[in-house]
């Protein structure tokens, strides 16, 4: 059950990123003020250079060694388990993986700079 809970963290933090420019994107075309808030930002960010990061080092992910060892042994993953891992896992050489990661850090880069986040509830966000 544990590494249950780790590959939904998993899924979670693959949402975010991939979700969280998405949203910033539109958000920042709408007016979305919640959507540069410096915190989601900076988390954003982090993540997802700490995601390039280990691509590039050639690292494997905390989560997927934890889950792993949670695992212990192979079993048959669940039916949502199953679907939500060909989304997460691609059958691909490590080098795509990492050149995807740099580009969409890339693209998030460039979202802080056309949607720039704010510090405070008295600055005013830049439409």
């Amino acid at each position: 059950m544990l590494a249950d809970l780790v590959f939904l963290l998993h899924a979670g933090v693959v949402l975010f990123n991939v979700g969280g420019l998405l949203i910033i994107a539109i958000g920042g075309c709408l007016g979305w003020v919640w959507v540069l808030h410096r915190a989601f930002r900076i988390t954003h960010v982090a993540l997802m250079a700490f995601v390039t990061a280990e691509a590039i080092f050639g690292m494997t992910c905390p989560l997927t060694l934890l889950e792993d060892w949670l695992r212990g042994v192979a079993i048959e993953p669940r039916f949502v388990q199953r679907w939500v891992s060909a989304l997460i896992y691609w059958n691909a050489p490590p080098w795509v993986f990492t050149l995807l990661y740099a580009v969409f850090l890339f693209a998030v880069i460039a979202a802080w700079f056309v949607w720039p986040p704010y510090v405070s509830k008295t600055q005013t966000p830049r439409k």
